[in-house]
């Protein structure tokens, strides 16, 4: 179904065309100055000098053919030339019945939908998820299901961190404490156990123990080296406790993004591409991409356009070792030959925008993936303490993610069981789903690609620009949504009257504004905006809702109205929620 914005415009267009104007004058946009209109036309300001005439009597002439438009309840030429419009009533609510009659609530699926593929998250295996992890997979998540909400197939893929040094410190730290293992035993040839011989918090300390060893000793480190040389060239034992660290980490990242309701349909990692690394580096030497430099094989990668230099992209270094230029580009190649997408998006710290220049252009380049392949980097700032300096424990040091949302979590059941009397077990599981709506709207309502400050106190407010207050409408919607049907009434076959309110008109132009936010959200890859959107359309609904009897206005087909204008602004909220990633409890 088309947007209401198109709609508009279709009928200026038409008003143009009539009066003798190039239609393509006609572009609408909403107003910005809603004291005196909803929408508002300027084309006649950039017509007048095609057609020599004053703006003001071409805005008059298009005025004239809009006469007798159903579309519009006023429209009106103003010096020195624009056109205001406001739409009508009867217009707004066919629209929002039409919208509410769709399963989709309006938005249109892709013509020809594509394969997209959000590259997201990014932890390192035998590490904890911890505060500069969660911009990427929040923002990754609603990417991935605006994406889908469209129509296109999107594979999610958590790209691990799984195949570098670490693994040498951790089999090194691991040899040095438990050396009768049969990892190590290079004469053991039956079958490795199938237990891990450590837990995830013992993984979690072995790394950082073995890390800051290796920076004081140098034997230790060269062994660490050789232990990851030997584990990439497939050392029986090593492969062994490599999946044993696989496994256990990954069952532990799971549940961890499970409470951020994040979920990956691949659980891939740098490991994955290393098969393929060999042919395309092959590939990139015999098609005389790639050249020595110092030692180093680099593809160059510089542009005539560039006013900065851009420098090579570096494929092996001068002792042959692969970077991550090496993996990223033949995880291109393997996304190529198993996923063939038209689109990849890499949700990644915007201080990394340099080495995906890099790689984009390279792959571009030599033909690792197609031309018509969109590579799209969405870059994000960092989350800061009030300080404005990169968000720490109130020690100094990295804070765990899983204790940042337990701290949230606490904070929120403190104001739920100070203003509500209900059950524990109830406070508890409604304290989860409003503080998990605090910190991903907090974080998606700032756009990606700048700082913001993490701020606990404002987050978990239930006034103002937060997702506590969004959650604290949609809730109310559905309890009055909830009393009408108890009244014996039904939510089934109810239609949207015209507005008989300022109020009430307004919560209506929010509503049906939804699909076109949608279509600009998804082509502009910006969560912020739905945040925007659905601040916008909370405070329409609680000002209609302060300024109306609604359950206790006595004309029935008028109640009736108003009962299906708020069903539907609650399937708009709802959906709009899901999409940043987390849902409305039944109560709060």
């Amino acid at each position: 179904m088309k947007t209401l914005l198109n709609l508009i415009t279709a009928e200026m267009e038409q008003a143009f065309q009539a009066a003798d104007y190039d239609p393509s004058y006609a572009k609408v946009t909403l107003s910005n100055r809603p004291d005196l209109c909803e929408y508002q036309c300027n084309g006649a300001m950039a017509a007048a000098k095609a057609y020599k005439k004053a703006p003001i009597m071409i805005a008059n002439d298009v005025v004239e053919h809009l006469k007798g438009c159903e579309c519009f309840e006023t429209a009106e030429a103003v010096n020195p030339g624009f056109i205001n419009l406001k739409v009508s009533p009867a217009y707004v609510a066919a629209y929002l019945n039409e919208m509410a009659q769709d399963p989709a609530l309006g938005v249109e699926k892709e013509v020809n939908p594509k394969t997209i593929m959000v590259d997201y998250g990014g932890p390192n295996v035998a590490k904890p998820l911890h505060v500069g992890h969660l911009r990427s997979a929040i923002i990754g998540e609603s990417v991935k299901r605006i994406a889908r909400l469209k129509g296109n197939k999107v594979i999610g893929d958590i790209h691990l961190g799984d195949w570098g040094y670490q693994m040498g410190l951790i089999i090194t730290e691991l040899q040095k404490r438990q050396p009768e293992l049969p990892y190590f035993d290079e004469n053991f040839a039956g079958e490795y156990p199938e237990e891990a011989p450590f837990t995830i918090g013992e993984l979690e300390e072995i790394y950082p123990t073995a890390s800051a060893y290796a920076k004081e000793h140098e034997e230790y480190r060269e062994k660490a080296l050789q232990a990851t040389y030997l584990l990439q060239n497939g050392h029986r034992g090593y492969r062994a406790i490599w999946k044993h660290i696989m496994h256990v980490s990954v069952e532990d990242l799971k549940k961890n993004y499970q409470n951020l309701n994040v979920e990956f349909d691949l659980w891939k990692g740098e490991a994955d591409a290393q098969k393929y690394i060999p042919d395309m580096v092959e590939m990139l030497k015999e098609k005389g991409f790639a050249h020595y430099d110092e030692g180093a094989l680099v593809v160059d990668v510089q542009e005539e356009t560039d006013k900065k230099e851009v420098p090579p992209c570096m494929i092996l270094k001068s002792d042959g070792a692969a970077l991550y230029d090496t993996t990223d580009l033949a995880t291109l190649v393997e996304r190529e030959e198993l996923y063939q997408p038209d689109e990849v998006i890499y949700v990644v710290d915007k201080r990394q925008e340099l080495h995906f220049v890099q790689v984009f252009r390279c792959a571009k380049k030599t033909g690792i993936v197609r031309p018509d392949v969109d590579l799209k980097f969405l870059g994000f700032g960092t989350m800061n303490g009030k300080d404005g300096k990169p968000f720490k424990t109130r020690e100094g040091g990295v804070m765990r993610l899983e204790n940042l949302i337990r701290e949230i979590n606490e904070e929120m059941l403190k104001k739920i069981t100070d203003n509500r009397t209900v059950s524990e077990e109830e406070a508890k599981k409604t304290a989860q789903t409003v503080g998990l709506a605090a910190i991903k709207y907090g974080d998606l309502s700032n756009q990606a690609s700048k700082d913001y400050v993490f701020d606990v106190d404002r987050f978990t407010s239930f006034e103002g620009n937060t997702g506590p207050y969004i959650l604290y409408t949609i809730v109310r919607i559905k309890s009055i949504l909830n009393k009408y049907v108890e009244s014996g009434a039904s939510l089934d076959g109810l239609s949207i009257c015209e507005a008989g309110s300022g109020f009430e008109k307004a919560l209506m132009l929010e509503t049906a504004k939804f699909n076109d936010m949608i279509d600009t959200v998804y082509e502009e890859t910006a969560p912020h905006k739905i945040c925007a959107y659905i601040y916008d359309t909370a405070n329409a609904f609680n000002k209609f809702y302060h300024e109306t009897k609604i359950l206790t206005e006595e004309d029935e087909k008028k109640r009736a109205g108003y009962i299906a204008l708020l069903k539907l602004t609650k399937e708009v909220l709802e959906t709009c929620i899901d999409l940043l990633g987390f849902e409305a409890p039944e109560r709060m």
